[in-house]
Formats: structure tokens, sequence, C-alpha cells
């Protein structure tokens, strides 16, 4: 009788073992199924980011170039939109 409850402990253990096992399996896989998501979503946000910079950059080249020239076309109110500007920076920026 001992040993028919000892055998049967030992194969509950072993049962235990490998459904553990399993497990753990599962999760390395499920780990690296997710880590390769990660990656191809990082890759794909970092292309659209790219994207994105370029965008920006190509609208900050086009308003340069159209500050750039108002102020060829018309010198006296771009000096006077400058002197303004100063001023209200140099009020909101000053300690008094």
């Amino acid at each position: 009788m001992a040993t028919a409850k000892k055998q049967g402990s030992e194969s509950e253990l072993e049962a235990s073992k490998l459904a553990a096992r399993e497990a753990l399996d599962k999760l390395l896989e499920a780990k690296e199924h997710f880590r390769h998501a990660a990656e191809i979503a990082g890759l794909e946000m970092k292309g659209d980011a790219l994207d994105q910079l370029v965008k920006g950059k190509d609208k900050a080249d086009d308003l340069t170039r159209s500050a750039v020239d108002y102020a060829k076309t018309n010198p006296v109110q771009a000096l006077a939109i400058a002197f303004v500007g100063g001023y209200v920076l140099s009020k909101l920026f000053s300690r008094n």
C-alpha cells in the first residue's frame, strides 16, 4: 500500500514537472513572438517618424524661403516686424 501511494505521488510529481516544462516552453515561444512583433512595430514607427521629420524639414525650409522673400520685397516692414517682435519678447522675458 505504501509503495502504491509512493508511486502515485511520484507519477503526479513527474506529471507536474512535465506540465511546468510545457508551460515554460510556451512562455518562451510567446516571448519570442512578442519580441519579433515589437521589433517590426518599432521599425514601422521609426519609418513613420523619419517621414514626418523630412516633411517637417521641408515645411521649415519653405517657411524660411517665404520669410526671406518677404524681407527682400518689403525690407522696411520686415525691419518693423522684427523690432516689434524683439520688443515684445524682451518684455515677456524681462525680470521687471
